[in-house]
C-alpha cells in the first residue's frame, strides 16, 4: 500500500507529538492553584519548581539532539516520548515541592527532544523548498498543546482530582509513543512511500547535506562552524519574545491594562492564534521566494526572517496606545511575526547541516534560545516593577532587528560560497 503525500502525514504525526509534549508541560500551570492548596506551597517554592524544568530543558537539548542523530528518529523519539510521559505521570506522586521539582526536572530533560526531532524529520522527509512549511506545521503543535491544556486539566480536576490531570496527559503521550514506533520509518525504509514521492523528496534535497556515514556527530567540528554560531546567536536574540508572551502577557493585561478575567479569557489567546498563522506564513513566503523568484534556500529564510523582524516593531507601540484591545492587536502582530521568524531560524539547521547532524545542531541552538529566554525573563522579573513593561516591549523589537542583522552577516550561503565548511578558528 502506498500513501499519497506521505511526507505531510509524517510531519502531521510530529505536530501531534509536539502538541502532546506541550500539553504535558502546560498541565502544571493550569493545575497550579489547586496544587498550591494540596501540597501547601507558595509562589517562592513554585518558582523553584518552574526553574527546575527550565534549567533541565536548556541543558538537555544538545544531549537529546545528539541521541536522536545517533539512534535515529524512530527509536530516539520513541524513547523520549515514553520518558516525558512517565515523568509527567510521576507528578501525581508528588507530596511536596521538592518531589514536584524533581519530577519537573525529569520532564524538562526528556521533553527537550521535541523540537530537534521535528527539525530532523523535516530534513529527512522534505525537499528544501518545502522544509519551511514543514517546520511551521510541526511548530503549530507548541501553541496548540498549550491551548488544549486548560479544558483537559480543568475537566480532570473537577471530575476526579488534580493527580488525574497528569495521569491523563501522560497517558496520551504513551499512546503517541507507540503510535510513532509503529508508523514511523525513514523515507528509504518506509513501505508506504511511493516512488514518485520518493524521487520528488530526494531530487529537491541538497546533495551536500546527505548523511556522511558517521554514526555520531562530531561535536567539536560542529562548534567550529560559523553557521552554527550564526543560528545560535540569532535564536538567543529572538526567542525572548515567546517567553514574554507565555509568562508575562496575562500579568500585563491584569496589572497594567486592568482587564477582568472574563475579557482575558476571551482575548488573551489571540496572540497565540496569530502565532500559529505566523508559523505557516513564514514557510509559505520562503517557498514562494524559492519557487517564483529563484532565490536560494538560505536567502529565502533570511528574507522571511527579516520581514518578521520588521513586523515585530509593532511591539514598540504597545505601551503607548490607550486602548487595551489595540494593545492586544499589536501583541498579536508580534506573536505572528515571532513565530514567522522563529520557524525560519529553526529551519536553517536543516538547510546548512548534514542529516546526521541536524538534531544535534538544533538542540545546541535551542539551548542558546532558552538561555536568552531565561536571561530576559530574569531581567524582567527584577526590573518590571521599577520601569514598567514598555521598555521591554521596545527591547524585544530591537533584539529581533539585531538578530536579522546577525543572520545576514554571519550565515554563509553554501549555494553562493563554498566557504561554509570553513571553521571559525584556524
Amino acid at each position: 500500500m502506498k500513501v499519497k503525500g506521505l511526507r505531510w502525514w509524517i510531519i502531521g504525526m510530529v505536530a501531534l507529538g509536539t502538541a502532546i509534549n506541550y500539553l504535558a508541560r502546560s498541565s502544571l500551570g493550569v493545575a497550579a492553584s489547586t496544587i498550591f492548596k494540596e501540597l501547601h506551597i507558595g509562589e517562592k517554592e513554585y518558582s523553584w519548581v518552574i526553574m527546575s524544568f527550565q534549567m533541565a530543558y536548556t541543558a538537555a537539548q544538545p544531549i537529546c539532539g545528539y541521541i536522536l542523530d545517533t539512534l535515529g528518529l524512530r527509536i530516539g523519539f520513541f524513547i523520549f516520548a515514553i520518558a516525558w510521559s512517565f515523568a509527567n505521570m510521576a507528578h501525581a506522586l508528588a507530596f511536596n515541592w521538592h518531589t514536584l521539582a524533581f519530577c519537573r526536572g525529569l520532564l524538562g530533560f526528556s521533553e527537550a527532544a521535541a523540537i530537534p526531532a521535528g527539525i530532523k524529520t523535516a530534513s529527512e522527509w522534505f525537499p528544501s523548498k518545502e522544509r519551511g512549511i514543514a517546520g511551521g506545521l510541526f511548530n503549530i503543535g507548541t501553541s496548540f498543546g498549550a491551548m488544549l491544556a486548560p479544558p483537559i486539566v480543568v475537566w480532570a480536576i473537577l471530575t476526579y482530582h488534580w493527580q488525574a490531570a497528569f495521569l491523563i496527559t501522560g497517558g496520551l503521550g504513551i499512546i503517541f509513543a507507540f503510535l510513532w514506533l509503529y508508523l514511523y520509518r525513514p523515507p528509504e525504509k518506509h513501505r508506504w512511500l511511493g516512488e514518485a514521492e520518493s524521487e520528488y523528496i530526494y531530487s529537491g534535497q541538497e546533495a551536500s547535506l546527505q548523511a556522511d556515514g558517521e554514526k555520531r556527530p562530531k561535536l567539536k567540528e560542529l562548534l567550529r562552524k560559523r553557521n552554527f554560531w550564526g543560528i545560535a546567536t540569532t535564536r538567543f536574540l529572538s526567542d525572548p519574545v515567546w517567553a514574554t508572551l507565555s509568562f508575562w502577557l496575562p500579568l500585563y493585561l491584569i496589572q497594567v491594562r486592568n482587564l477582568p478575567l472574563k475579557d482575558i479569557a476571551m482575548f488573551a489567546w489571540l496572540p497565540f492564534l496569530a502565532a500559529d498563522i505566523g508559523c505557516i506564513a513564514g514557510g509559505m513566503l520562503s517557498n514562494i521566494l524559492i519557487t517564483k523568484f529563484n532565490i536560494t534556500t538560505v536567502n529565502s529564510r533570511r528574507i522571511s526572517f527579516t520581514v518578521g523582524a520588521v513586523l515585530m516593531t509593532s511591539l514598540c507601540a504597545v505601551g503607548f496606545v490607550q486602548n487595551a484591545y489595540a494593545a492586544i492587536a499589536l501583541i498579536s502582530v508580534g506573536g505572528f511575526a515571532h513565530q514567522m521568524l522563529s520557524t525560519m531560524a529553526m529551519t536553517l539547521a536543516s538547510d546548512l547541516f548534514k542529516k546526521n547532524q541536524v538534531a544535534t545542531v538544533s538542540g545546541m541552538a535551542g539551548s542558546a534560545a532558552w538561555l536568552g529566554q531565561l536571561l530576559f525573563t530574569l531581567v524582567m522579573g527584577l526590573l518590571v516593577h521599577q520601569i514598567g513593561y514598555t521598555p521591554f516591549f521596545i527591547a524585544l523589537s530591537v533584539l529581533d532587528l539585531i538578530a536579522a542583522a546577525v543572520i545576514w552577516v554571519t550565515i554563509v550561503d553554501p549555494q553562493h560560497d563554498k566557504a561554509d565548511a570553513r571553521p571559525v578558528v584556524a
